[in-house]
Parts: C-alpha cells; structure tokens; sequence
C-alpha cells in the first residue's frame, strides 16, 4: 500500500497527511532504526519525529535505505519551545540528521514557557515555510486559547495541533473547535490512556474479528484525527497498520466516543 492508497487529511497547500503514522519516541539507536525501516517495509508512509527524541539521524537513515522516494514518505518534525532564537538552525539541524532538504510537517513541540515567546515563534515557522523549507507547520501541546492567540496575531492557524488522545481522553468539545478553526487534530499515545481491556472496545474488536488496540486506531481515523502509534516490536509494528479492511458503524463509534463522556 502506497501513499495515495492510504486515507489522508488535507493540510493547507495542497499537503496530504496519511491518518495512520509512525512514532518514534523512545525509539532510539540501533532499535529505533530497526523500528523505523520494519515500519517503512510494512507499509507506513507517516513518520514522526523530534528533534529531543535523539533518533532523527537513524529515522533518515531508514528512510535513505527503504528504497522510497522521498516524495512518498510524510515527515513530521518538532522544534523545543526552549529554542526560541535559533529556530532556523534547530529546522536545519533537522535537515541535515534526517537527510531531506524539507520536512512535511514542522512542529512547535510544546508551547514556550514565556507566553511572549509564543509569535515570534510561530513567525519563525511561518518563515521557514515561506522558504519551503517545511510544507506545513503547526503546534504541538497547545490549548484552543493558545491556538486562537496565534490565528489572532498573525493571521494564520496551525495546520496540525498533536495532543494526547485516546477514547478516554474523547472530548467533543475539544473535538469541534479544532474542526471550526480548520485544524488537523493529531492524537499521540492512543494505547496509554485506553483500557484494552474495557469491554466496549472488547465487544468491538469481537465483532469485526481483530484487536481492542486495532478498534483503538480505527475510531481516530474514521474520525479524521491522525493518530500515531509506537512500537520497537514488529508483530505489533504490523498488526497497528492492519487497520484498512475494517470500519466502525456510526453506532460503535458513538459507543467508543461515550467512554471519553463519562
């Protein structure tokens, strides 16, 4: 399976994200590159990085040694808020570990600690991005109130806000204001907040014959939130992308978003 085979969101510009990608926290060294190409040969087209996570070197190097075209792989990079005057050397730092003249998708990891930080850092991105260095940017960590502080200022939303999410964390609200301002939301750590366990997303996964962790995957994308799972394994590498042959009614969907409700 291709990218263009892969369901995608639109970012501004014409930038097609794939909803299901690859995490790479923790994913480090040796294993982390391991991961990364065990990823690229089963199918992900969606990898995410960051420039604290240590690993972009070893993400580039897989990349260089799948055998893909670059144009065929969506890459994610973030930039440390603490990196507030040296964001174009922290963006080519990026370049030059993962091996690309231009990431997909440029990040602000976390909101700044000096909220006067905040625009002139997104001004920074934006930059970066009228210089193609990145096709899309947008925030990481940020409140609605934080995003409306950027739109306000310069004019122009986030492309992605990446936030922790799961159908525990589900919340409508959250939801909806990141549609009404035309931001992609993007889940991280979908099985950490999720009881496998639980018996709606048991009952689920019985029914359509595959794993609590795959229903999991699949609401995000039947939601059009991207989400993206981690693992050094390959079993599970494989078994988080096995999630094409399967969608959920509007039934279950509302089912699994209850569990956020309660």
């Amino acid at each position: 399976m291709d990218l263009t085979d892969q369901p995608t969101v639109l970012l501004p510009g014409d930038v097609r994200m794939p909803l299901l990608g690859f995490g790479t926290w923790q994913a480090t060294g040796q294993a982390g590159y391991d991961a990364v190409l065990a990823a690229l040969d089963t199918g992900y087209r969606h990898l995410d990085t960051a420039t604290v996570y240590g690993n972009e070197r070893e993400v580039g190097r897989a990349l260089m040694e799948s055998g893909l075209r670059r144009e065929d792989v969506f890459i994610t990079t973030k930039l440390p808020a603490d990196r507030v005057g040296r964001e174009q050397e922290t963006l080519q730092a990026s370049l030059e570990a993962l091996g690309v003249d231009q990431v997909d998708l440029w990040l602000i990891h976390w909101p700044p600690s000096s909220p006067g930080d905040s625009i002139p850092l997104w001004r920074e991105l934006l930059a970066a991005r009228d210089e193609n260095l990145t096709r899309a940017i947008g925030v990481s960590n940020y409140s609605t109130a934080q995003i409306d502080e950027l739109i306000q200022s310069t004019e122009e939303n986030p492309a992605v806000n990446q936030i922790r999410w799961s159908p525990a964390l589900y919340d409508r609200q959250r939801h909806a204001e990141h549609r009404d301002r035309g931001v992609v939301l993007e889940g991280y750590s979908p099985f950490k907040a999720s009881d496998l366990s639980d018996p709606v997303l048991t009952r689920i996964a019985s029914a359509h014959g595959v794993s609590p962790a795959q229903v999991v995957l699949r609401w995000h994308i039947d939601h059009e939130i991207v989400v993206i799972p981690k693992s050094v394994t390959p079993e599970r590498i494989s078994a988080n992308f096995d999630v094409f042959q399967f969608s959920l009614t509007a039934e279950e969907m509302r089912d699994i978003d209850a569990l956020g409700e309660v």
